[in-house]
């Protein structure tokens, strides 16, 4: 976001203070993601797909010959998993629920659901072999449930992005993490925030300016909170963020109530956001509420697990790949001059340098090539300076083939297969200095792929934004969140390959 000051005919800086423009009446695609319509499509479409999933099912174990299989107790599965998928807050509206965060539970759900109702075909049926049947609904409905769930997140994706179907967000603060989170709401689009303005007990010395490229407007200031009736009405808002104000806490405490009332979900930024993760919970204490943040500890077990599987993986991957790594050793000896890895000193956790390989894709350089100098405020990386880049390397680039040999790092202990990826020293001690929390990325090992680099952040981008997103990976690391960045990983390098 950017922010500019706003001059008065009198040549005095004071802030803009805007009347939010009315919302016009909203579409069917707008309306589909507040609730009740939100919840009933969803849960329609997991109904549809079970229902599909028994006459799916039925219809094979008929073809099989499965005896007695046309009968009313198959049919229980379908209120089951409803139940069960309920009961799990798989309803809930969440601000982005990704489909690889919503697999498992699926997945785990509908074998909970088969065996219930394998367990009332061998308590009220009598059929002999109702396994038979039972395994047959729990093979189809463990591909047709989570194909409706991809296809529904991805219509939600494509509206959000096509159509702009995003739900106009109040802010209320106007510090740096307001800021922080509209620049968020304009790169981020698949989250469905659109900040429309920004209350506050008193106007900004700023004007707030959305993103040209994300087409937002001016985000104005629009009063004051205990406006947020008129204010919320007029803009037609749907959600509220509270972040750091200087209202007290009965004010808070009173608009958020009013902000309920009118129907709107309200977030609250925590005090000690950094420090917050996904595992995060709240307990009481009497009447008060107390955030239990759990502690994460690099040198723990459970990092001790990490490593140890990644080297396991590792080594079975090179074995896996070994006649294209070779080939691409070839191609890279036979393209110019020189080693066929690349080394370069980066540092990893707890400040350690290491060499860092890569697969060279680049000619030894020219005396007359030009040199590079790195943008303020962005990371190095990418094509620095004049393009050397070998045929061969071009290609290993785009589908970050060139990377390949950081897998020995991994065997070496050097690196992990997924944490912020390393930098060199003399950037590392600029960075430091420059961008808050920098330096607490390297509290664990460098990967070879990280929660940053599936996010977009590549090559020469923000370094701040990469430092925020390596930051959430540590406080929020586990084995499933591995994984997770793994298939993106995978993902990401088919879509650029294309």
């Amino acid at each position: 976001m950017a922010v500019r000051d706003v001059e008065t005919r009198q040549g005095r800086r004071t802030p803009l203070v805007a009347a939010p423009t009315p919302s016009p009446r909203r579409r069917l695609y707008e309306r589909l993601r507040t609730d009740p319509l939100h919840t009933v499509v969803t849960v329609a479409l997991d109904a549809v797909a079970a229902v599909v999933a028994v006459a799916v099912a039925v219809i094979w174990a008929h073809l099989a010959g499965v005896e007695d299989v046309a009968t009313w107790l198959p049919w229980l599965f379908v209120p089951l998993v409803i139940v069960i998928l309920a009961s799990r807050s798989m309803y809930r509206r969440s601000l982005r629920r990704n489909f690889l965060d919503e697999l498992g539970p699926l997945q785990t759900t509908v074998a909970l659901a088969a065996l219930l109702t394998l367990l009332a075909m061998l308590l009220f049926g009598d059929q002999p072999r109702p396994g038979a049947a039972l395994v047959r609904i729990w093979l189809c409905a463990a591909v047709l449930m989570p194909a409706a769930r991809l296809g529904r997140a991805m219509v939600q994706r494509y509206l959000r992005k096509r159509y702009k179907s995003a739900a106009a967000t109040l802010i209320i603060g106007n510090g740096r993490i307001a800021h922080q989170l509209m620049s968020r709401m304009a790169e981020l689009p698949e989250y469905g925030l659109r900040p429309v303005g920004i209350i506050d007990v008193a106007p900004p010395r700023f004007e707030i300016v959305g993103a040209d490229d994300a087409g937002f407007d001016d985000v104005p200031y629009l009063g004051r909170p205990e406006d947020l009736a008129e204010i919320a009405t007029a803009a037609g808002a749907e959600e509220l963020i509270v972040s750091f104000s200087e209202m007290s806490e009965d004010s808070l405490t009173a608009t958020v109530r009013v902000a309920h009332d009118l129907g709107m979900r309200v977030w609250v930024v925590p005090r000690v956001f950094d420090a917050v993760g996904a595992r995060a919970r709240i307990e009481h204490l009497g009447g008060v509420p107390l955030l239990v943040l759990p502690q994460v500890n690099p040198r723990g077990w459970q990092f001790t697990v990490k490593h140890g599987m990644d080297r396991g993986l590792t080594g079975l991957g090179l074995l896996v790949i070994s006649p294209i790594f070779l080939t691409l050793a070839l191609l890279v000896k036979l393209s110019s001059p020189g080693p066929i890895f690349f080394k370069q000193q980066r540092v990893g956790r707890d400040g350690q340098v290491f060499d860092c390989l890569k697969f060279r894709s680049m000619r030894p350089p020219k005396a007359s090539d030009a040199q590079f100098e790195l943008k303020e405020g962005a990371a190095p990386g990418g094509v620095e300076g004049v393009d050397r880049r070998t045929r061969i390397g071009k290609l290993m680039r785009a589908t970050s083939l060139d990377e390949l040999p950081q897998l020995l790092n991994v065997l070496r202990g050097d690196m992990s297969l997924v944490g912020p990826r390393p930098e060199r020293p003399e950037f590392v001690a600029l960075f430091d200095m420059q961008i808050r929390r920098y330096g607490e990325r390297h509290r664990v090992k460098a990967g070879v792929t990280g929660w940053a680099q599936v996010h977009g952040l590549r090559g020469q981008t923000s370094i701040a934004d990469r430092a925020e997103w390596d930051n959430y990976y540590i406080e929020n690391w586990s084995l499933l969140l591995d994984i997770k960045i793994l298939a993106l990983t995978a993902l990401t390098v088919l879509h650029r390959a294309e």
